[in-house]
């Protein structure tokens, strides 16, 4: 289907950009978005969006084990967030891998040419980590850089890219999230697609998370496509930081959806906004429950990256909320989509794979002392089965009722609040 995009929010960035970059305030644009299917990277993974734990934004590089033992990039940290992951329900609800990111190897590779992990931080060994993740019924990802340098200054694999994956495949990783710093955009186009290639040879199934389009977010249907061929996910925007500005920057580009890069999502190959960020330290609950709506509503992996060791009951119930999570890992795997906005209220659709099902999200960007009210019908938001829609609340898990096309329904959004509805035909 073709679905109009609202003006929303336009960002620029320079390609060539050496370091983690944040987007700037932006202005308004209009795209028409055309939804084409696409062949995903025929390695058997990400037929659901991936779920689990990634430590970039909640602990960075902190490589100071000395002074900080508990918060440092080290098996330690990883091992503590895994058992946690298992005691509290976060494994069974399927959040199975335990990502590490940048800055867990050792400054320079061995006499053979191979990566090394910090021998002080994982003294253990990377098979010693993926086996014990393994055992626990988790899986490891693990972090490289497509160029000559990672972006926190490690060792990259542009030119051992044969050798890095097979390294990856024999310490028992089952997960690579491949960065893009240190390179160029003509190497971003070679050596992606090659890594894709180079994992695939090594005959195990390792999930292939890609960031080629987030150093061009100015990008073409075309970008989109060869991002679907050869990654399972990838990330199209700037790293996301703990503020509610910067998740309301990523859903507003996601609302404009340069490139139409909705319409290559789906079960084999998903668009990455980055990482959860509740529990942390800067959103509110309601804004919480907008960030974790949302992702969702965009088929995105779902990767916590705060401390689940010390995570507030509140942020807790939101990330372990199953209603939401059967919304984010339905079968069909479509991107959600923006639809009207009704005053302040955005409205943004999401088909489900029950025949003639959705999920809606109503968004309340806006800051105030007072919920909006808005009212509608379900024929404005382009439902058109006649005989009518049972409609209930996902994240409260209650019923609201049952409505025809042209009935009109009233809700009511909080401040920086979000409300999301399941939709049934009759």
């Amino acid at each position: 289907m073709s679905v109009q995009r609202r003006k929303l929010y336009h960002c620029t960035t320079n390609a060539n950009s050496q370091t983690k970059m944040r987007p700037p305030l932006s202005l308004y644009i209009c795209v028409v978005a055309v939804f084409r299917a696409t062949h995903g990277l025929d390695n058997g993974l990400a037929l659901t969006p991936p779920m689990g734990f990634l430590s970039w934004e909640r602990f960075g590089c902190n490589v100071d084990c000395q002074r900080d033992p508990d918060n440092c990039i080290s098996e330690r940290l990883y091992r503590s967030i895994a058992d946690v992951m298992v005691s509290d329900g976060y494994r069974d609800l399927g959040y199975v891998y335990v990502n590490i990111d940048d800055c867990w190897s050792a400054k320079s590779r061995d006499q053979q040419g191979n990566l090394q992990p910090d021998p002080d931080r994982f003294p253990s060994g990377m098979l010693n980590l993926s086996s014990y993740m393994h055992s626990r019924g988790l899986k490891l990802g693990i972090y490289g850089d497509v160029g000559t340098e990672t972006c926190g200054g490690y060792p990259g694999s542009q030119n051992f890219l044969q050798q890095d994956a097979q390294t990856f495949a024999d310490w028992g990783i089952d997960l690579l999230k491949f960065d893009g710093c240190h390179s160029s955009r003509e190497n971003l186009a070679k050596y992606y697609p090659e890594m894709s290639r180079q994992l695939n040879r090594t005959g195990r199934s390792i999930l292939y998370s890609c960031s080629w389009a987030s150093y061009d977010i100015l990008n073409t249907q075309r970008m989109y496509e060869s991002n679907k061929k050869y990654c399972n996910t990838w990330r199209n925007f700037f790293d996301i930081q703990d503020s509610w500005r910067s998740v309301l920057e990523v859903i507003f580009y996601y609302g404009i959806d340069l490139g139409n890069f909705s319409g290559v999502a789906g079960p084999g190959g998903f668009n990455d906004p980055d990482q959860l960020v509740i529990g942390d330290f800067s959103l509110s609950y309601d804004q919480e429950k907008v960030q974790f709506g949302m992702w969702a509503m965009f088929a995105a992996p779902l990767y916590i990256s705060a401390d689940l060791r010390t995570m507030r009951p509140e942020a807790k119930a939101i990330l372990q909320n199953r209603n939401v999570i059967a919304i984010n890992q339905d079968p069909r795997g479509q991107q959600a989509s923006f639809q009207i906005k009704i005053e302040n209220i955005q409205v943004w659709t999401k088909a489900l794979s029950f025949p003639g099902s959705y999920a809606i999200a109503f968004l309340n960007p806006e800051s105030g002392g007072t919920p909006t009210s808005v009212t509608l019908t379900l024929s404005q938001i382009k439902l058109t089965n006649q005989n009518g829609y049972n409609i209930s609340d996902v994240f409260d898990d209650t019923p609201i009722g049952t409505y025809k096309i042209a009935d009109k329904f009233s809700i009511s959004v909080n401040p920086e609040g979000i409300v999301l509805l399941k939709i049934v035909p009759l």
